[in-house]
């Protein structure tokens, strides 16, 4: 028997009748032979781990635009973060930890620099729009590895097209558009819990909020420090569905709508900032100018990107190109392209 069946077999005898097994995925997008070693999501994650999207996640932005600080989040530090506060919900609840880890470290590689200010500005110029979840989906599947993308399981892919919906998604995620996985519904609030914490953390320490603005009721329910709030959340999640022993999260009310509350005060008070509003509408203008004189100068991105042919079309081919850039680069190019040198 092989090392991949017998960790297969480990599988059936130790996961819960709500998981997803490594040997029932409903495939790949290419047939391919399996790893001798490694089950099928854990052969995913390891393609996430070693493309370049994700290594460029650490220059990326997570609210704060090309940070200077040390300690302020990055888009890979909060992929890092929904990735261990999926696990442990996943372990817990005796589910796939590989499928989870997955999703969750691929769920953001379409992300913007710039974070959702680079995602606003693309969405308006580009012909068919930009929502980062598709993107992300669109870099597993096509872009990543040289074009080839990474043939990821089904399951992966349908953890990360539905990991978000903006805004607006429901916390849980239980409804038409959930994942199709318990874990994929995981890091679906996994994410939501991860930044809802961290961007309040970060905000705190830049001094956009103090302490004495947060809403009592929430923090009477939830906490006053990080960690409380984060354990929280994750231990409610876990007992509550313990109990309910169905194939979907649940959270009790008083949780959930604590968490819902700071999640619309988070959005009111720090994403809405005026400070990180007049960023985010410098970003904007950044990413406009990039696309539109890139699209109008065909050979000038043909000399950038290192692409000898468009095989999807100029607008989208430049629109792949932006969403991939990291904050510094995008800066850089900028400042090429736009802005002047002293005569050397």
């Amino acid at each position: 028997m092989l090392i991949r069946e017998k960790l297969e077999k480990m599988e059936r005898s130790t996961l819960s009748n709500f998981a997803a097994f490594s040997d029932q995925s409903k495939g790949r997008l290419r047939s391919e032979d399996p790893c001798e070693i490694r089950p099928a999501f854990q052969r995913d994650r390891d393609r996430i781990i070693h493309s370049k999207p994700f290594r460029r996640l650490k220059h990326k932005t997570q609210v704060f635009l090309a940070p200077a600080g040390d300690h302020y989040r990055t888009r890979l530090t909060h992929t890092i973060e929904v990735n261990q506060i999926g696990r442990t919900i996943a372990r817990a609840l005796f589910l796939n930890e590989s499928l989870v880890e997955a999703i969750a470290l691929g769920h953001d590689l379409g992300h913007t620099p710039f974070g959702h200010a680079g995602e606003f500005a693309l969405n308006q110029v580009c012909p068919n729009g930009f929502r980062h979840w598709e993107q992300s989906l669109r870099v597993v599947d096509t872009l990543a590895n040289d074009g080839r993308g990474l043939n990821l399981t089904y399951e992966v892919r349908d953890g990360i097209v539905k990991h978000s919906k903006g805004k607006d998604n429901p916390f849980l995620g239980n409804g038409e558009d959930a994942p199709e996985t318990m874990e994929g519904k995981i890091v679906r609030a996994a994410d939501i819990i991860a930044y809802v914490n961290h961007d309040l953390e970060d905000a705190l320490q830049a001094g956009l909020i103090s302490l004495p603005d947060l809403p009592g009721d929430c923090l009477q329910t939830l906490g006053s420090r990080h960690s409380q709030r984060i354990n929280t959340m994750v231990t409610d999640i876990i007992h509550r569905t313990l109990e309910n022993n169905q194939p979907w999260l649940t959270m009790s009310k008083e949780t959930l709508k604590a968490t819902e509350s700071l999640r619309e005060w988070l959005f009111a008070k720090v994403y809405e900032n005026p400070l990180i509003r007049s960023e985010f509408d410098k970003a904007v203008k950044v990413v406009n100018d990039l696309y539109q004189y890139l699209v109008q100068h065909p050979e000038q991105f043909g000399r950038l990107s290192q692409k000898k042919e468009f095989r999807f079309g100029i607008d989208q081919e430049v629109c792949d190109f932006i969403a991939g850039m990291t904050d510094r680069y995008a800066l850089s190019l900028y400042q090429d392209l736009f802005l002047p040198r002293p005569w050397d």
